[in-house]
């Protein structure tokens, strides 16, 4: 990796940026269009209607994100491109355990509703967290 600081810290503001997005579109849903709210049985039906978006918001804002980390090297490259995403999609896989399972707060999931019942979202976020800086290279060629 050319520059693994840079990596990270971009990373790292996308990462909290998607989050914030799709806390924020499931706070819309519960208020604006009045859907039912988190209980202690499930997400609510706030958070089920935003969760088609999550691999959206994903592929969009980690594209952006890799386009600026990929425009500030020196030497940009499809395999620089694809090293990165690898590396950002390693971490987030590992950091979503803990983030999201692990550590219990009013939002945390259990490993199945993660895993199993996520899907296909889950695995469409992390393709599509893989596959950003790789369509951000692409946008560099334009």
């Amino acid at each position: 990796m050319q520059n693994f600081g840079m990596s990270m810290l971009w990373f790292w503001i996308c990462y909290f940026l998607v989050t914030l997005v799709g806390i924020l579109h499931t706070v819309f849903n519960i208020y604006v269009l009045h859907t039912k709210p988190t209980d202690a049985h499930s997400m609510g039906d706030g958070y089920e209607k935003n969760k088609p978006w999550h691999p959206l918001y994903h592929i969009i804002l980690f594209s952006l994100f890799g386009y600026l980390y990929l425009n500030g090297l020196p030497a940009p490259s499809l395999g620089q491109a694809l090293l990165t995403g690898a590396v950002w999609a390693g971490i987030c896989i590992v950091f979503d355990v803990f983030g999201w399972v692990i550590i219990r707060h009013p939002w945390s999931l259990s490993f199945r509703e993660f895993y199993i019942d996520y899907q296909p979202y889950i695995s469409l976020i992390y393709l599509a967290i893989f596959l950003g800086p790789a369509a951000g290279y692409g946008l560099l060629l334009l």
